[in-house]
């Protein structure tokens, strides 16, 4: 199940791609499978672990071309081990809403980046989002550990990418079908995964991710711009440096923000927990 549009990322074949906050590693097995050089970076050893044995399955069985690459990397999204200039395409997916700095790992992206290479960004999206917090504060921080630090809005995304001296591309929705779902286990109860209409719809979303089917593809694509649970924003670095670049607003409204966390969510329901966290 992927969340960013690989055509508009315009990676390619040979492409150096960064997967910060690979989590289970969704967006880094479809680069690596396409034939990028991919490196998948997380906080978490555990996923990694799983990650790395997927790249070696994947490997094994032939599913990748002769120009792919795979790794994985403990890392801060704040202080990438990475030189300037370091990569072609970047996905973070679901990780700036957990970061307290935002600002911080936003220059950090730009700092990594190629001139003329493409990131994605990947956030929940601000309809949704609300929702999921007006039913509870056990969905983010600081009740959920490492949870969601802040709501944003797509206007707020783009200014402070344009603070980092990126320019803003084109955005869309994603994952209309997950968002009932998760306002269903923020009124039920997070954790309350074996409730008698989570169960089911659980199963549903997990049906949907490995069939495909046609009624419930087009069902989503309709509903994505008004019920996307995810907010996808591109964006490019300038080919001549930081040009442009607007300062960072610090006198703007603060967005809607729980008290900040060192810790990133964790993320036990795999590839459907990483849309909602």
């Amino acid at each position: 199940m992927l969340t960013v549009d690989y055509d508009k990322l315009g990676l390619r074949a040979g492409d150096l791609m960064l997967d910060l906050g690979c989590g289970y590693g969704r967006h880094a097995y479809e680069a690596f499978r396409r034939g990028a050089r991919v490196v998948a970076c997380d906080m978490s050893e555990p996923e990694l672990g799983q990650v790395r044995a997927l790249f070696r399955a994947m490997t094994d069985a032939g599913e990748t071309p002769p120009s792919g690459m795979a790794d994985c990397v403990a890392g801060d999204a704040t202080k990438l081990p990475y030189p300037d200039n370091s990569f072609d395409r970047i996905i973070a997916s679901e990780v700036m809403e957990h970061i307290p700095d935002d600002v911080g790992a936003l220059d950090e992206l730009f700092r990594v980046l190629k001139p003329g290479g493409m990131l994605a960004v990947t956030i929940p999206a601000w309809m949704p989002e609300k929702i999921c917090w007006a039913i509870t504060d056990e969905y983010y921080a600081p009740k959920s550990e490492g949870g969601h630090v802040r709501i944003y809005t797509e206007g707020e995304m783009r200014r402070k990418m344009r603070g980092a001296g990126l320019k803003p591309r084109g955005a869309h929705n994603a994952h209309a079908l997950h968002a009932p779902y998760w306002w269903l286990k923020c009124a039920v109860g997070i954790p309350n995964n074996d409730h008698f209409l989570v169960k089911p719809y659980n199963k549903l979303l997990v049906w949907d991710i490995a069939k495909a089917p046609f009624i419930t593809r087009f069902t989503e694509r309709l509903l994505n711009p008004v019920l996307g649970k995810s907010l996808v924003v591109y964006a490019q670095k300038p080919i001549h440096g930081r040009r442009d670049v607007v300062p960072h607003d610090t006198s703007a409204p603060a967005p809607e923000q729980a008290p900040e966390l060192d810790h990133q969510a964790p993320r036990d329901d795999k590839e459907i927990a990483h849309v909602g966290g």
